[in-house]
Parts: C-alpha cells; structure tokens; sequence
C-alpha cells in the first residue's frame, strides 16, 4: 500500500507514518517546515522529505490514500491535485478508524486527563504483556512510537482529542472513533477558535457519547458536574460506569492509595491524577486486567511526557515542567504540588500560548487558577498575539482576569529570567506550565543556577 503524507511534521501525523512504515507500507510525505523531535525522528526511519515545501509531482496515480493534516491550508498544492486525481482523501482519524473498524475501540475522552489515562492503561498492558494496538498524544517511556498498529491485535486504544480532523474535515476527531468502550474524564471550555461558546464546546462531548456503539460501556468522572450532567442525559443503550479519586493518603511528600492489595506507593501525585488512575483502572479491568495486576504495574508509572516532570530533584526543591495551560489544567496542577508539598513554598510560572489563553474573550476563565501557589508569575509573548491576529493584552487586565493582584507579570522573557534567578528557592518547588516552549528559557542553564544557588 502506497501513502503519502500532506504536513507529515505534525505530532500524530508522523508517528502515524513511521508506524504505517514498520507495518511494510510505502509511506512518504511533504510538509514546509518540521521541527524537533519530529524532524530527527521521521529522519531516523529515512522518511524526512528531502526538500520542505508543498509540491504536487509528490501526487502520483498510484497512491492508495493520502493522509491530510490539521497544519495543511484548504488549497494546499498536493491537495488540490489529490482532488484532481481522485485520490482517496483521509484524515488521520479516518484512517485510524479505517485500520480498526474490526477491532474493540475504546478511546479515551475529555478535555484534560486524557494523555495521562492513556499512558498509564499503556503502562499497566505493557507491563503484563498484553499487546493492544494504539495511538497516544505524547511519547511514553519504552514505546518507540505514539501509534501503534497491527493486523492481529483486538483491542485499539486511542486518545480521543475533540480538535478538528483536517481543514476539509471540520469534525473532532473523537467523533470518528465509534467507542465500543470509552471514557470521559472531564469537560472544561477550550479551543475557543473552533467552539466559540462553552454550549457549543459540551455539545461536542454530548455528540460523542452518540458515537458509542449500541450495547457499548462509558467509564464517566462522576466528580464533573458537567461529565455526570451529559451522562445521566445520554439516552444511548450503553452500561455506564462511574470513578472518583480512589482512597489514599500522603506521607513525607509521597502518596500512597490504600487498597485489598495493601498500601501502594506511587510516583504520581494529586487529585486530578488519582482520579486518573481510577479511571485507568476501570478500562483496564474492560481490557481483562486484574486489580492486582493494575496495583503491581502502577507502583513504577512515572507519568507521561511533560505531564508533572520532575527536572530537578535536590533535598530541599524540586523544579517541575508540566503541559498545563487550559484553566482546570492549570488549576488541577498547582493545587496538586501545594497539597503534596505543603511546608513548601510554590512559586508557579505559567505561559499563556494557546489562541483561548491569549484571547481577551476567554482570559477571565483563569479567574482564580494559581490561587495554590505562593508566588505566581505569568508570562506571554506580544508578538505571539499579534501572529494569532487577537487584540493587545496588557499586564493590568491579566491580573484583573486572574484575581491576584499579586501575579507577576512578564512579557520580556529576559526580564523573567533576571528575576527567576533572584529568587530563593530553599525549601521550594518550582513548577513551569506551558503547551510552548517556556518562555524560550534556557532550562539547562536555569536549573543549574538553581542547583547551585543557596
């Protein structure tokens, strides 16, 4: 099978095309620009365009589907002459879809926890060696590639994002997944650009429990108001299963669940991961896991890519980097490391870089989100406002949006830098939330001056 890849730099998209690699396909692919760890990864698999830019020749007769991907434009040059050529046109979910139509799809949903849930299901099958195909948001610890495919396998496990399919499809793309399991973790308004309203933005999740297949199971948050509002409502021939976060306890910074099995010490921590985990136990039991299996494999999950990392461990501060930037995300996660650090101080550095985060109509959703932290600094780049086409912020509406007069404001990244390095940070933890590049710090050289520093 012949396939051809149209802005193959994306995340998905190039794990997708090295893992249709590996199964023996002949994949290639165009994007006009890729950039790390995509580029080094599609390289390694000899899959790097030889030349950036969109060019039509690409198209030949013979291409059994091409996959469209979410960074193409609608007149896209090696679209349009796909069009021309009658070539069959897929988003990547369709294509998913179409390699498991025969398979039991159980596709994790919400608008936080789903990366999270994922890897740890994928922890727990990996660790009792339980192959299941899969497509995850973030590179995992011991999985080559964030999607897996194969021709034998019955179970397909699939982070279902509600982002759109392709600039021909403007669809979410867990709506194309038809569940026979899925789960919802919660429902927190976001991809303002897409879902102008928080009504339009639920009604997405209320459509994607439709999509379960009759006789299908739905794992729900019951601790949601708005999860447990669309469930209790779904008229859909389903059995549902409710979680919340399990029992546990903290001891000396570390968390503990209490279960039959005896105490289990985890490497993970806070509400929102407890709750986490309980989901990820359910689907696992769905998958013919049982609860001491889940318990033994769980104790060494470490968390999923940039999802709470641990960057710097010493005796006395922990510095943390952390995917967080939608409002319950960053909430969830500053709470999480006040409550599992108490005598701690928390200094939380937050980068607005998402169209919602930086848009003057959403702002006031942070309303109160780093209230946990002890000192709160917030950072943004005017430049990356002005790129999105929104209207200038300035650092007085940001703390009225926030409630603190007390945030500190940046959007000199020279300027956070300076004072960052003035701070103290005995007896602290420093946690960097950001879906960028954070702030464009110098990490390496931030957490050395932090190491060495009194």
């Amino acid at each position: 099978m012949r396939i051809h890849f149209i802005a193959v730099g994306g995340s998905a998209m190039h794990n997708l095309a090295i893992a249709l690699h590996l199964k023996g396909y002949l994949v290639t692919g165009s994007d006009d620009n890729i950039f790390e760890p995509s580029k080094s990864r599609l390289d390694k698999y000899g899959l790097l365009p030889e030349k950036f830019g969109w060019f039509p020749s690409k198209i030949s007769s013979d291409l059994d589907f091409v996959i469209l991907g979410m960074h193409a434009k609608a007149d896209n040059p090696e679209l349009l002459e796909s069009k021309i050529k009658n070539i069959k046109i897929l988003s990547y979910p369709e294509f998913i879809y179409e390699m498991s139509k025969d398979k039991t799809r159980v596709v994790i949903g919400g608008s936080h926890g789903k990366t999270s849930i994922t890897a740890m299901i994928l922890h727990v099958l990996n660790s009792n060696n339980k192959d299941v195909d899969y497509m995850v948001g973030a590179q995992l610890e011991g999985f080559e590639t964030m999607v897996h495919l194969t021709d034998q396998n019955d179970f397909i496990l699939l982070e279902g994002d509600e982002y759109l399919s392709s600039p021909i499809d403007r669809r979410p793309k867990f709506h194309l997944y038809q569940p026979n399991i899925a789960l919802l973790s919660g429902i927190s308004w976001d991809h303002i650009n897409v879902f102008p309203t928080n009504e339009n933005y639920i009604n997405q999740f209320e459509m994607f429990l439709d999509t379960i297949v009759q006789g299908g199971v739905l794992v729900y948050n019951k601790l949601d108001k708005e999860v447990e509002k669309i469930t209790l409502r779904c008229e859909k021939s389903i059995r549902k299963l409710e979680y919340s976060i399990p029992e546990h306890f903290i001891k000396d910074g570390k968390t503990f669940l209490i279960t039959d099995e005896g105490d289990i010490p985890l490497n993970i921590f806070g509400d929102h991961n407890l709750s986490n985990l309980a989901g990820a136990k359910l689907i696992c039991q769905l998958m013919g896991v049982h609860d001491e299996e889940f318990y033994s494999s769980i104790i060494s999950f470490k968390g999923a890519d940039k999802r709470l990392e641990t960057i710097l461990e010493m005796k006395d501060r922990l510095i943390f980097k952390d995917f967080a930037h939608s409002p319950s995300k960053v909430e969830a996660t500053t709470k999480a490391l006040k409550k599992q650090f108490q005598e701690r101080k928390l200094i939380a550095l937050l980068e607005l870089h998402t169209f919602s985060s930086l848009n003057e109509n959403f702002i006031n959703q942070y309303r109160d989100t780093l209230n946990s932290a002890d000192l709160a600094i917030l950072y943004y780049d005017p430049n990356a406002v002005l790129k999105k086409g929104l209207s200038e912020i300035n650092h007085q509406e940001i703390i009225n949006a926030f409630n603190d007069k007390n945030l500190k404001v940046f959007s000199d990244n020279i300027k956070l830098e300076e004072f960052l390095l003035n701070q103290s940070f005995a007896n602290s933890n420093l946690l960097f939330m950001s879906s960028g590049n954070y702030a464009s710090i110098d990490l390496a050289f931030l957490i050395n001056q932090i190491r060495i520093s009194e």
